[in-house]
């Protein structure tokens, strides 16, 4: 499997989501550069003055004031934040955060890269007057991180971006529930509860369905305000709002329904039905993907780097310098940047995998991993964000702080471009550390067909096919109407045999899917549950799992932890036996190593009635999803 294979894995809204946070970066670093040169020219006077010009808004005798930085910090960036709820909510609902196993990681990872340098710069400082500042070296810029990742190019694969895309929403979760927390002074309760009373009155709106976007502004602002006069930082209420919109995977009743109507427009176009395909075509999509993809671009390539340019400029002449070189504010930033971000993130890692908490996506080695968790140092949004939230009344430790940042993200940034340059394919994580790499074992055989397998044809056929199969996986949706008219044409001399392997780093609702197919087993339904989910591999949200069980008139999420253990087993056992994607086929106990179309199979199961041995020992070039092998870190080699 090649690099562009592997891209292919990753779902398309995340690569878009990828690809603005690295285009975006040559701006966020340009904006900093002028940050730093207007600060520091003959001119630098009116920097100051410029982003502390007070601008007020009134509305008869209320209203309130703040000057330009504070607008572009709690203003401009609440919309950011909103982004950020954004992606948060997606992930959580449809994305990679739907499954535990696949979050274990880079949640552990983000944790321990917040924890680890938080306690480091909390140790130089204790006692002193930055200490306040613990919170600044926490959270990691994804936009320069991911920018970075671009450079380094084929040396870091599409999964460790996936990784730490994931590990960057723990971490901005963790971050603001830091500043809400600790760094929010003078609480009102009264504008507290006003803040609430309108959140409550967005989602009594939605619950009723009343979409009118002018309403939902209007609310989202007073929500703003009121967290502004609370004296709870007002980003937050972007973060609130933005896990408050409505996300969906889409159905396919909404994509039929958007066909027949763009169909319909193509036949006799009008007025009318042109807005009736529009307004389709837009139900597909939920609000949430279309506010990013409409938001993002402002937000990274607008209102980040003008938070850069208000926030990044500080002087570097000489008294500058020489103080912060002694600072314990600047040395601690830069020591938990650069080794407790590193630290943190690789310990987070380790932990669940020796513990078998989780797993990883794609084929990632350790000096991937320990290239992500040095990069992963890079820190300079947020923390400049909490920089002005800590030492808000002391010019001077700020300055401190923020020569720190900068180069702690420097020295992070070279730090992970020498792990990734000397050690980007070394260090298989496959096995857990004191267990045998299992790369390095062979197969074991094929478990045997017992009763609790989910069977098609008689015990005494005379060829069993076992399938590997998730119910996500589109070659294994393909592969269906083939097995279909095998089972017709060989009759008992067939016999079909399911087992689940659910790839869960690249389909999000394959184990949901799976747990509703074991859920009908209980009541003689697999097989109707099996075509079910297989003629509606488009519509596998928990909405449509749900459906399907009141149809076939079971529970659907009975005895979940019962189901999920086997399918683990299914999984576990194929591995062990070979299987490297979907789907995997078996022939009489032998991995079939041939295409997936009916003329390939006919050939095979001929072979193994004869008792002749099955054509061909190279693997066909049938279509599969596929996880990590050997194989791919050999092809990269090859490639490099």
């Amino acid at each position: 499997m090649t690099e562009r294979s592997v891209a292919r894995a990753v779902p398309e809204g995340l690569r878009a989501f990828l690809a603005t946070e690295t285009g975006s970066t040559s701006v966020l670093l340009a904006a900093t550069l002028a940050g730093l040169l207007w600060a520091n020219s003959p001119w630098g006077d009116s920097y100051e003055a410029f982003w502390h010009t007070d601008f007020a808004v009134r509305l008869g005798d209320h209203g309130f004031s703040l000057d330009l930085k504070e607008w572009v910090n709690d203003g401009l960036m609440a919309l950011f934040f909103f982004v950020v709820g954004l992606e948060i909510s997606r992930e959580v609902k449809v994305g990679q955060l739907r499954d535990r196993r696949l979050i274990a990681v880079p949640s552990c990872a983000a944790l321990g890269g917040m924890i680890v340098p938080a306690l480091i710069f909390f140790a130089i400082n204790m006692g002193g007057s930055g200490a306040g500042g613990w919170g600044i070296p926490m959270a990691s810029d994804t936009a320069f991180v991911l920018g970075l990742l671009a450079i380094i190019g084929t040396r870091c694969p599409e999964p460790l971006r996936a990784f730490l895309l994931t590990l960057a929403v723990v971490d901005d979760v963790g971050a603001i529930l830091v500043v809400a927390v600790f760094y929010t002074d003078d609480l009102s309760v009264t504008a507290l509860l006003i803040a609430i009373a309108l959140t409550g009155l967005i989602v009594a709106a939605r619950w009723l369905r009343l979409w009118r976007a002018p309403a939902y502004v209007v609310l989202g602002i007073g929500v703003w305000a009121a967290m502004l006069e609370s004296g709870i930082h007002p980003t937050l209420a972007g973060i609130l709002l933005g896990a408050l919109v409505t996300v969906y995977a889409p159905s396919d009743h909404k994509l039929l329904r958007a066909g027949e109507a763009v169909q319909a427009l193509s036949r006799d176009p009008s007025p009318e039905l042109a807005r009736e395909a529009t307004r389709s075509v837009q139900a597909t999509v939920s609000i949430n993907e279309r506010l990013q993809l409409l938001l993002h671009p402002w937000t990274g390539y607008v209102i980040v780097p003008i938070f850069a340019l208000a926030n990044a400029g500080v002087r570097l002449d000489g008294e500058t310098l020489s103080r912060a070189a002694t600072s314990p504010v600047t040395i601690g930033i830069v020591v938990a940047l650069v080794a407790g971000k590193f630290i943190g993130v690789s310990l987070g890692t380790w932990i669940p995998l020796r513990f078998n908490w989780g797993d990883l996506p794609g084929g990632l080695v350790w000096g991937q991993l320990l290239g992500g968790a040095a990069v992963s140092g890079i820190g300079f949004t947020v923390s400049l964000f909490i920089t002005d939230l800590a030492f808000a009344g002391d010019p001077d430790l700020q300055s401190d702080a923020k020569i720190g940042i900068m180069t702690g993200s420097l020295l992070a940034a070279l730090l992970g471009w020498v792990v990734f340059r000397l050690a980007w394919d070394r260090g298989a994580v496959c096995a857990p550390p004191g267990l045998p790499d299992e790369r390095d074992v062979e197969p074991e055989p094929l478990p045997p067909v017992t009763g609790r397998d989910h069977v098609l044809g008689p015990a005494t056929a005379a060829v069993t096919l076992v399938e590997y199969g998730d119910f996500e996986c589109p070659y294994c949706g393909k592969t269906e109407k083939v097995l279909a008219e095998l089972r017709s044409q060989y009759g008992d001399r067939l016999r079909l045999v399911f087992r689940h392997f659910p790839l869960r780093e690249i389909h999000p609702h394959a184990v949901a899917a799976a747990l509703v197919s074991e859920a009908a087993a209980d009541h003689g339904l697999f097989w109707e549950a099996h075509d079910v989910l297989f003629r509606n591999q488009l519509a596998l949200t928990d909405a449509d799992l749900s459906r399907y069980g009141e149809e076939l008139a079971f529970d659907p999420w009975a005895d979940v932890e019962r189901h999920r253990a086997r399918i683990n087993s299914d999984r576990e056992e194929g591995e062990r036996s070979g299987v490297g994607g979907t789907p995997t086929f078996f022939i009489n106990g032998e991995i079939y190593q041939g295409d997936h179309d009916l003329a390939s199979f006919q050939t095979a199961i001929d072979a193994a009635l004869t008792g002749a041995p099955a054509p061909g020992d190279e693997m066909g070039t049938g279509d599969q999803c596929r996880i990590s092998t050997e194989g791919t870190r050999n092809e990269r080699r090859r490639e490099a």
